[in-house]
């Protein structure tokens, strides 16, 4: 477990100024992720033609909660990857990969305005 997440889960309260949401926001966004990932998944998976069954292959080092607040905090603090990295104990390359993975279903399922607030835009950096 991050020690982001970790913290987050001690100090809901502190959850707005780390990822931009409420603890309660986070939670309904993270349900919902969930089920769309899994949707997707699903459907990806019907479309495939396999030779081998499905299973194999290394797991993941991070969870889906990790994934997706490793997202969250990429948009809330514009950081690097190589620091998202460090912190979430992945190389560069994977918080790169997850973070694109997720910036696309975070942005189905959260409204623009409240994606913009949790994204730091470059108006308020100056």
């Amino acid at each position: 477990m991050s020690n982001i997440l970790k913290y987050v889960e001690d100090n809901p309260k502190e959850t707005q100024r780390l990822i931009g949401l409420e603890y309660e926001q986070l939670q309904q966004l993270i349900q919902n992720a969930e089920r769309l990932h899994h949707e997707k998944q699903i459907l990806l998976e019907s479309k495939k033609v396999r030779i081998i069954a499905g299973g194999g292959g290394r797991k993941p080092k991070l969870s889906m909660i990790e994934q997706i607040i490793l997202t969250l905090v990429y948009l809330r603090h514009m950081t690097t990857f190589q620091l998202l990295g460090i912190q979430f104990g992945v190389s560069e390359s994977t918080a790169n990969d997850t973070f694109n993975y997720w910036l696309p279903n975070l942005r189905e399922l959260l409204p623009s305005s409240l994606l913009e607030q949790v994204k730091k835009t470059l108006l308020t950096m100056k």
